[in-house]
């Protein structure tokens, strides 16, 4: 199963300010293990919403709306998906991690990824033959 654990942004993520050396290299250390324990499929983090944009659908409709973004809760400030056998051992992976912000309290949302099969009959063997040549150009990248 594969599981997004998406690290909720802050007053001062949303600043732009950069984290300090130490937390770079405990953030390293920690993505390490994740390496070496096969686990970690990507991680990366993401500038502030004031370098980002939303496209908002309604029916044809679509909205571009400009960062930034006032709910500063409700934004993701990095992201790492992780490919682990249940949402336990994603969280006990997530409590060995160094607080993301140097700052005071932070917050890591686990949400587990769709996988083909959960989208049952829907799901056509067409699709899936499509889903899987896509997947394979992807993995063909350099």
């Amino acid at each position: 199963m594969r599981f997004v654990a998406m690290v909720r942004a802050t007053r001062a993520s949303e600043a732009g300010e950069m984290p300090s050396e130490k937390l770079l290299t405990d953030m390293a250390r920690f993505n390490e293990e994740l390496v070496k324990a096969g686990v970690l499929l990507a991680g990366e983090g993401l500038h502030p919403s004031k370098s980002g944009a939303r496209v908002r659908y309604e029916g044809d409709k679509r909205t571009v709306i400009d960062g930034p973004f006032a709910e500063t809760k409700e934004l993701i400030a990095g992201f790492w998906l992780l490919q682990l056998g249940s949402l336990e051992e994603a969280v006990e992976w997530m409590k060995r991690c160094p607080n993301p912000f140097e700052d005071g309290a932070s917050e890591v949302e686990i949400r587990r990824v769709f996988e083909a099969e959960d989208f049952g009959e829907a799901f056509t063997p067409e699709l899936r033959e499509q889903e899987e040549h896509m997947r394979a150009q992807i993995g063909d990248r350099p």
